[in-house]
């Protein structure tokens, strides 16, 4: 039993994919359960050092699952509870010193642009679609959206998204900022494999460790920004990796200045 949710582990990388195509992988109750518990899972494993994040079906999601709601009888206080474990699992990801990478298709709608900026880094295809919906349905945004939304396009965009019945297409959202890069639906999950695959093959530790202070820095003062960036990089210099790779680095440009 999935619960809406795959998680496979291949060597360094873990790769979590939404699997409710049927539904558009909208998170019911116990889909956002196992987004936490996955959350846990991969950033816990010291061996995990990348992560891709996708989805199964025309789409990658459609936020909360509001049928699910409405037809189970569900209270708002389910609902918050529901909302609670999915932002442990967003906040679990955004904090954690791992570099993720999400691949993006076909509609993605109200909670799902806070999951889909949960990744460091998204790579679209053609066919994406991007949409609040919130207000449409009499609902607040949750999943991130208040906060990841206007820290990715600003917050004038993210209320024009959030206060009309607004949608962007692929190549709108890559020129807002929402997403890194925009590829034919075909390569896709080649190009989102390429750039997992950068990390792995490069300083894995040190990107890891940039995607943390920024995203963790976005809620703190500068000073302690500074005292983390100041101690991040020296407890990285003392590691084997950052010391051959600085050593290559002096010796290819002594070499060059000769």
């Amino acid at each position: 039993m999935t619960d809406g949710i795959l998680l496979r582990v291949e060597g360094s990388l873990a790769r979590v994919t939404f699997d409710r195509p049927a539904s558009l992988n909208a998170m019911d109750f116990p889909m956002a359960r196992r987004w936490r518990d996955v959350a846990h899972e991969v950033t816990s494993d010291p061996s995990i050092v990348a992560v891709i994040l996708d989805a199964n079906g025309p789409a990658f999601c459609a936020g909360g699952d509001v049928v699910a709601m409405a037809t189970t009888g569900a209270a708002g206080a389910e609902v918050t509870a529901t909302a609670e474990a999915i932002h442990d699992g967003i906040r679990t990801f955004v904090e954690a010193p791992l570099p993720m990478v999400a691949a993006v298709q076909g509609a993605v709608a109200g909670g799902g642009l806070g999951l889909m900026l949960t990744a460091d880094y998204v790579v679209a295809s053609d066919n994406a679609r991007f949409v609040s919906r919130y207000a449409n349905i009499g609902l607040t945004p949750d999943l991130g959206v208040s906060t990841l939304l206007p820290a990715a396009i600003g917050q004038r965009r993210a209320l024009q998204l959030l206060l009309q019945d607004r949608m962007l297409d692929a190549a709108e959202a890559l020129d807002w900022g929402l997403v890194a890069e925009v590829v034919a639906s075909s390569d896709l999950p080649t190009r989102v494999e390429q750039i997992a695959r950068f990390w792995l093959d490069g300083a894995t530790a040190a990107f890891g460790q940039a995607t943390r202070l920024v995203r963790v820095g976005a809620g703190r003062s500068f000073a302690d920004n500074l005292a983390d960036e100041a101690a991040t990089i020296g407890a990285a210099f003392d590691t084997p990796e950052a010391r051959a790779r600085v050593a290559a680095f002096a010796a290819a440009s002594a070499k060059g200045r000769s």
